[in-house]
């Protein structure tokens, strides 16, 4: 690495300040803004706070991450879903220029980022300790309706989003890294993952990959990514989304805490739900396990690769021990 990646996280952050402070002006925002970091993952989410309170999220994208397309494309699917009343999402806000994609650079930073402007949503992130039955079951549905809508909506000719199949999760193209990489994975616990990681793939090959199971999802619908307020469940951050399979979507609301008792009675919650607007078959049931595998393995890939993020530093070396029992038991009912 060199030149900005090579700089420490800490050195790193002031750089991403200052092009989140630059982009402000690329808007037209009240003077005086506040502009603080709320998340950092394969971006960097800031809260642009006015002094009479109004706020909006700035997302100051990773570099190589996505390019401008792939980002116009997310940008168009979750303003599609928002206008067909499917899903409440976040709108993005129009540059000076008209362009909801703007470009800034910096000197420290050898290409220019591409950052969006979103209005702030009103909600708060729900908490696994929280009661999440009544959300799961919103959610579920909430789910339903995107698959639903992606199966008929007419993509733009241009859209371009990334495919997340079993190679590109946990096979020979790993878009998060190497699941072998993950923090911990010694050889005991690499040929435990091994196996698990094989029977996935043979029980994915078989599930299928036709359009009634596979189109255009979310991808991360963890909690970190939802807003409660009130009855309704609001869904943001649409910067993994791609084609998948629908029911990879069952996974990812319960990502870092697939192992807490209480997600087998989510998962029921959620299933709940789902069915209120679509159809939910034997089979599909029958793998929601096989894709809660496949993303906690995948997550232990994320984490191994994003080691600087504070997420990863939260979940560790534990999250890797953690999966061992889940691993155990998914041989031991599947294989």
């Amino acid at each position: 690495m060199t030149g900005f990646d090579a700089l420490p996280l800490t050195a790193q952050l002031p750089i991403l300040l200052q092009v989140a402070e630059r982009a402000t002006q690329s808007y037209a925002l009240p003077p005086g803004l506040e502009v603080a970091l709320i998340n950092l993952s394969e971006n960097a989410t800031y809260r642009v706070q006015a002094p009479d309170g109004r706020r909006w999220a700035l997302r100051v994208h990773r570099d190589g991450y996505h390019s401008r397309v792939a980002i116009a494309s997310e940008l168009a699917w979750l303003t599609a879903l928002r206008d067909h009343s499917v899903v409440v999402t976040p709108r993005s806000v129009a540059g000076r220029d008209g362009e909801v994609i703007q470009v800034v650079g910096h000197d420290r930073l050898p290409r220019p980022r591409h950052v969006v402007l979103s209005e702030w949503e009103a909600g708060a992130e729900p908490g696994i300790d929280h009661d999440l039955t009544q959300p799961f079951e919103v959610l579920g549905e909430a789910t339903a309706r995107m698959h639903r809508f992606t199966q008929t909506w007419e993509r733009p000719s241009w859209f371009s989003r990334p495919v997340w199949n079993f190679e590109t999760a946990l096979g020979a193209t790993p878009h998060w890294g190497r699941w072998r990489d993950g923090l911990g994975v010694d050889a005991e616990r690499a040929a435990l993952f091994g196996r698990t990681v094989a029977l996935i793939g043979r029980r994915l090959a078989a599930y299928g990959d036709g359009s009634d199971r596979v189109g255009l999802v979310h991808c991360d619908l963890r909690l970190a990514n939802l807003l409660v307020d009130g009855a309704a469940v609001k869904v943001i951050d649409f910067d993994d989304c791609g084609f998948s399979w629908f029911l990879y979507d069952a996974a990812t609301p319960v990502s870092f805490y697939e192992h807490e008792p209480q997600v087998p009675g989510l998962i029921e919650a959620w299933k709940d739900g789902y069915r209120r607007a679509h159809v939910l078959t034997a089979q599909d049931e029958a793998e929601i396990p096989t894709f809660l595998m496949l993303r906690r393995l995948l997550l232990v890939a994320w984490i191994g690769s994003h080691n600087q993020t504070d997420l990863a530093r939260s979940m560790g070396l534990p999250y890797t021990e953690g999966t061992v029992a889940l691993c155990e038991e998914y041989l031991s009912r599947f294989g």
